[in-house]
């Protein structure tokens, strides 16, 4: 437990160093794009999402749980990365041209047409990200949180310069300047995966073994299933909030309000816990089912006491956040997206924390399950709230607020079970193997007892004759 929780706070440190350098990054982003040009920025990114959600999600967590697994048995031969690195290569370059080929029929769904830039130069990304998940689940099931901690702050690093320096370049057009800021992001995933890759290349042996396709895709299917809830959603509100809210030019620039203002700040507080999340997997991978409960408890508990902070500082400090780093938007409303989203500060986090227990415990449909309710009663609360005056946008980030609230309590609920099963079966275990070395023992005694007996008659008849 010391080790996992040494890794995550390494993980999350360098995680809020990325956010850091991401959060300051969005203040002259911000001003370079407008309002407009924001809402374009933040638009691009569903598709990429879901697009990720086809090609890689899940992979780090489901390869950090098979390479926990081989470290602990002692079968680690160092072919399941380079066999992982084959299948998600193809993975990912099917979801680049898909979502290169889809650009033109998002844009439409989406009634802008300098959409369809902003997402072919997003694309690539996807191949990219696809492969740098598999390093880094590598290296998080090794128990080694350095080279992630390393490629994210990389990634910030690139993604700042390249994104600033081209939005200005193109400023003077917010639709331009926005699409070549995402260029950034491609950049950076590429210079992030170079990392690692040197990294990985330095320390492994070049061998290669054949067959583990089928186990990867096995371990890796469940948690991508989980993982595309969210993506999905975030794909569904892109269109739906921004129709909801009327259609027009404002209801872009107030969806990139929320998502790409309020949302941002929202997900400081998930970053300051993200390393619990990713360690959690390899952590009760390996526990005996008997410390299963323990370690998913203390997990929780050390991500509420990180998240819990960060979202009653949010709360109260929203107002000063906006001044210091939103300088030239609609204050007032962003203050109210803030404090209205608060409470997904707190939830969100224990949602990426449960559900990451659950895929340790081999439960990533459960964790499914628990999203999909989730976002069902997000997507209702969207359809009341947001089209009434009273609240307009803000019923976007309430609803955000109850599915977090609704994922977080199945997942706890379904932590619980699974942890009460894994107990039941080792104390079923423990049992069963203190009756079979007592009924051996039981045995052998009798044995012994018979044994004895008969030599004692032996000797006897040798006496009488």
């Amino acid at each position: 437990m010391k080790r996992q929780v040494s890794g995550a706070l390494l993980l999350s440190a360098g995680g809020l160093l990325a956010k850091a350098v991401g959060a300051l990054y969005r203040v002259p982003l911000v001003a370079l794009l407008g309002g407009y040009g924001m809402g374009l920025y933040q638009m691009a990114y569903p598709i990429f999402c879901l697009a990720l959600t086809f090609s890689s999600a899940g992979v780090s967590a489901a390869l950090s749980r098979i390479i926990a697994g081989e470290h602990v048995r002692g079968r680690e031969d160092g072919n399941t990365v380079r066999e992982a690195l084959r299948l998600f290569f193809f993975m990912g370059a099917a979801g680049a041209l898909l979502m290169a080929a889809a650009a033109p029929l998002f844009a439409a769904l989406q009634e802008e047409r300098e959409l369809v830039r902003c997402i072919l130069f997003l694309a690539p990304s996807v191949l990219l990200v696809a492969l740098l998940a598999v390093f880094r689940g590598y290296f998080q099931g090794k128990g080694d949180m350095v080279p992630t901690a390393l490629s994210e702050l990389t990634e910030a690093g690139v993604k700042a310069a390249a994104g600033l320096l081209l939005a200005a370049w193109f400023r003077g057009d917010p639709a331009r300047a926005a699409a070549y800021a995402l260029l950034g992001v491609t950049l950076s995933e590429g210079a992030s995966l170079a990392l690692l890759a040197v990294r990985y290349r330095g320390e492994h042996p070049a061998r290669m073994l054949r067959g583990r396709r089928r186990d990867l895709l096995a371990g890796v299917l469940p948690v991508m299933a989980s993982a595309a809830i969210l993506p999905l959603s975030g794909m569904l509100d892109s269109v739906l909030i921004v129709r909801l809210l009327g259609g027009s030019r404002g209801a872009v620039a107030a969806y990139g309000l929320f998502s790409g203002a309020a949302v941002s700040l929202v997900s400081v507080a998930s970053t300051a816990s993200s390393g619990l999340a990713v360690s959690a997997v390899p952590a009760l991978s390996s526990a005996s089912e008997g410390e299963r409960g323990r370690a998913a408890g203390k997990s929780l508990a050390l991500t509420a006491l990180f998240a819990l902070p960060c979202a009653v500082g949010l709360f109260f400090f929203a107002p000063l956040a906006v001044r210091l780093l939103f300088p030239t938007v609609e204050r007032e409303l962003l203050v109210s997206l803030i404090r209205a989203s608060a409470l997904s500060a707190l939830f969100l986090p224990l949602v990426e924390t449960s559900s990451a227990c659950l895929v340790g415990m081999g439960g990533a449909k459960c964790a499914a399950r628990a999203m999909t309710v989730a976002v069902a009663a997000k997507t209702a609360a969207e359809c009341v709230l947001v089209p009434m005056p009273k609240f307009g946008i803000l019923g976007a980030a309430i609803s955000a607020d109850l599915c977090y609230l609704v994922a977080f309590f199945l997942d706890l609920i379904y932590t619980v079970r699974k942890c009460g099963e894994a107990a039941y079966d080792h104390g079923n275990k423990s049992r069963n193997g203190e009756r079979g070395t007592d009924g051996a023992g039981a045995r052998g005694a009798e044995g012994g007892g018979r044994s004895l007996r008969k030599d004692r008659r032996a000797s006897r008849c040798k006496v009488t004759r």
